[in-house]
């Protein structure tokens, strides 16, 4: 089967189906996207060596016992070990031991088959087109921001980021009942916001005094972004942190203790509440799609993400070969 993967170097190459295991599904990969940490993997990122990409949406192809055969699915990232403290306590996408789809030691979608345990699995409702559902994982992401965060409703809140994932989380953020502001560098994206109620602004027009945010979403896929949310930030306030990147950046204690402003990462999110806001309409993420490329360009795919100002790059893996 066709894949694209990295093992220092991207590359686009013939390799075998992957082998079913146990309580897993064979999925034929219909349709992928490019996410910001795929273009941080080629830069060093977890050192991972694989297939890549972790957003997708398929047609469970096997085995033929499985209740999920010819079923569309989506599939969470996760595969814990299931049977360590973590895991007994319910912390299974923390899992010391886990595979991360296409980002640890597990080969990813970019390519026309992959497997996932059945557990991973999410019905794609029927209506619901691939385009959209092909967005579930990073929408689920920015809804976890909704956990990480003090009470949304009557509150200020600022995204810093916007990209996919900045849009996505101030759109959830917004529908939550907030008053919302989005930062970024570009006018056509920040125009994407404005349906849902957000407020936006150029990134360059934040005064450097800050505004006493009561929650700042860092979502700009820079070590820099960390600075300028803790600028902006009220005292006592919430600062969450969405971006994962390559680069270190360097953090003075002094920054969160004196102003008392509590730091939070926030990763992974729920699935069935992504896919409910897709089906019932309340979000539909297809103005963020920039492009979308054959698996057999996947290469061109990945530099044309890499370009600023691109926001969703699709792949049509063709599910074949």
């Amino acid at each position: 089967m066709l894949t694209l993967y990295f093992d220092g170097k991207l590359r686009l190459g013939e390799q075998t189906r992957p082998q079913l295991r146990s309580g897993e599904v064979l999925i034929r990969v219909t349709l992928a996207g490019i996410c910001g940490t795929d273009l941080q993997i080629l830069k060093g990122y977890h050192n991972f060596r694989g297939i890549m990409g972790h957003e997708f949406v398929g047609v469970v192809e096997g085995p033929a016992d499985s209740p999920w055969l010819g079923r569309r699915v989506v599939g969470e990232i996760n595969i814990p070990c299931g049977v360590c403290p973590r895991c007994r306590r319910g912390q299974g996408r923390h899992c010391a031991q886990r595979q991360v789809l296409g980002l640890k030691d597990r080969d990813g979608v970019f390519a026309a088959y992959l497997t996932l345990p059945e557990a991973n699995l999410h019905p794609v409702p029927p209506g619901l087109p691939d385009e959209m559902a092909v967005f579930t994982e990073p929408l689920a992401a920015a809804l976890a921001v909704t956990a990480a965060a003090p009470p949304i409703a009557a509150s200020r809140l600022l995204v810093i980021g916007d990209g996919t994932l900045g849009l996505l989380t101030s759109w959830v953020l917004a529908l939550n009942g907030g008053e919302v502001y989005l930062a970024g560098h570009y006018p056509e994206h920040l125009d994407l916001a404005k349906p849902y109620g957000v407020v936006t602004f150029l990134e360059k027009d934040l005064p450097e005094e800050g505004q006493d945010y009561d929650l700042v979403v860092e979502a700009s896929g820079s070590p820099s972004g960390l600075a300028l949310a803790l600028k902006q930030v009220r005292p006592q306030g919430t600062v969450v942190l969405k971006s994962t990147y390559v680069d270190h950046y360097p953090l003075n204690p002094a920054d969160l203790v004196v102003p008392e402003v509590k730091l939070a990462g926030s990763r992974c999110g729920p699935f069935p509440a992504a896919l409910r806001l897709l089906t019932q309409g309340w979000i539909d993420p297809r103005p963020l799609i920039s492009r979308r490329f054959p698996l057999n360009q996947g290469l061109e795919a990945i530099t044309w993400a890499e370009q600023a100002g691109v926001l969703k790059v699709l792949i049509d893996c063709g599910g074949g070969g």
